[in-house]
């Protein structure tokens, strides 16, 4: 009976010396240094950014915060230490990062975009009592879809023509119905009757004067009654700024050809009007075509058969690009280039194209963006002509569907159109 008291004595004192040893460890023993959370704080919430799988809906603006089971060491954060890479072009993200006690802010200095898939990657970081962990990223995808940083102006016909992004709201807006769009996601769509149809936007100049350019928007014709006065297909003035004296687009009533005309700055006070012209016949300064024209796609069976099934009555988008350093003018239907001109290649002045120019004067034309028309209802251009006056029923009005209408003062890259697209295909 004595040994049984003994051996439970002994037990005890080592119980309790296994306890008193536990309570004299470090606190850092038994909570390491770690990352505990991080979140895109929002208003009234957050999004979790560690979680197993990556969050696809984080703001464009995101305010980024780590936290750790412990105050961070600051030697640890070296300048440029923490990096956000955009994926599609491996763009780093400049970044303002701070840090107090045991969490790290990190705010993007310039918007993210929609739809776009990012790398945010930590370097090893140390906590003020020396313990570190080793390198770690995360991913993220921001909200929405996918549209390249940069709009100057976005038109979405939400049940109004309002600039989305920027000040060019129309002031103008007759005879203009808005509904389903290419896809549900999409909303509605302004919708065109053919004969009166408008929306005029003011201050269109600003649009037009600038090196760089975009033109990015979804379009579907109907043609049916569209006609002109002798009952033959007519074409479709689909957005016009002053027609050539700013930039338009239009299509031929055949759905054979279709053209981007603008006029650009070739050297102050010079300028040039000159129309990017798609027809698929595939002729390009190596075989027949134009000098400057470095490629167009070929339209099968025939060019006419191929530009029909592609753009007549079908939802399509269609993309304009300039650059005024390069000196190239591309369009691309569905996210896939179509032609391209070289303007380097072409005969002077055109080969010293700078960029876009508004030249427009009144009574001629005013500097009214027009959806709908090749220009606004103001102006003597063409006025009586058959094809070109607006208060003309019979003459070129656009009829069909126009929806998310992009402008950007800058060049989208072909993978940037492409991404576009397949974003907001149906």
């Amino acid at each position: 009976m004595k040994k049984q008291i003994v051996l439970v004595s002994t037990l005890c004192i080592a119980l309790a010396f296994l306890v008193g040893l536990s309570s004299c460890k470090k606190k850092s023993d038994s909570d390491p240094f770690s990352l505990s959370s991080l979140v895109a704080q929002l208003e009234g919430g957050s999004i979790n950014l560690n979680g197993a799988t990556s969050a696809n809906n984080v703001p464009s603006d995101p305010v980024i915060v780590a936290t750790f089971t412990m105050d961070v060491n600051a030697a640890s954060l070296t300048t440029n230490s923490i990096t956000l890479v955009r994926d599609y072009d491996q763009k780093s993200i400049p970044l303002t990062v701070t840090l107090a006690g045991n969490k790290i802010t990190i705010i993007p200095d310039e918007e993210l975009g929609n739809g776009a898939l990012f790398k945010l990657t930590f370097p090893s970081i140390s906590s003020t009592d020396g313990q570190s962990i080793s390198g770690f990223f995360r991913t993220f995808t921001t909200i929405g879809t996918f549209v390249p940083v940069g709009q100057i102006a976005y038109w979405n016909f939400e049940g109004n023509a309002n600039d989305q992004v920027g000040t060019f709201n129309a002031d103008s807006v007759i005879a203009i119905t808005y509904t389903p769009s290419y896809k549900a996601s999409a909303g509605t769509a302004a919708t065109f009757d053919g004969t009166t149809s408008i929306i005029e936007i003011p201050n269109g100049d600003q649009l037009s004067n600038t090196a760089d350019m975009t033109l990015n928007f979804w379009m579907k014709t109907n043609s049916v009654g569209h006609v002109d006065a002798d009952g033959n297909p007519k074409g479709h003035f689909v957005i016009g700024l002053g027609a050539y004296y700013g930039f338009q687009f239009e299509l031929q009533g055949t759905y054979a050809e279709c053209k981007l005309g603008a006029t650009y700055n070739v050297g102050d006070p010079a300028t040039n009007p000159h129309d990017l012209v798609f027809n698929g016949d595939g002729l390009t300064m190596d075989n027949g075509g134009w000098k400057a024209c470095t490629y167009c796609k070929a339209l099968t069976p025939t060019p006419a058969e191929g530009m029909v099934s592609v753009i007549k009555d079908k939802w399509i988008s269609i993309t304009f690009v300039f650059n005024g350093s390069t000196k190239k003018a591309q369009m691309y239907f569905n996210g896939e280039l179509m032609k391209e001109e070289d303007f380097t290649l072409a005969d002077p002045p055109l080969n010293a194209a700078a960029g876009l120019k508004w030249t427009g004067t009144a009574p001629d034309v005013y500097p009214r963006l027009a959806f709908g028309f090749i220009k606004s209802r103001q102006g003597t251009l063409w006025a009586n002509q058959p094809w070109g006056g607006y208060t003309i029923p019979t003459s070129n009005h656009f009829g069909g569907q126009l929806d998310d209408v992009r402008i950007f003062h800058r060049v989208l890259t072909a993978t940037e159109i492409d991404l576009m697209y397949q974003s907001e295909k149906p």
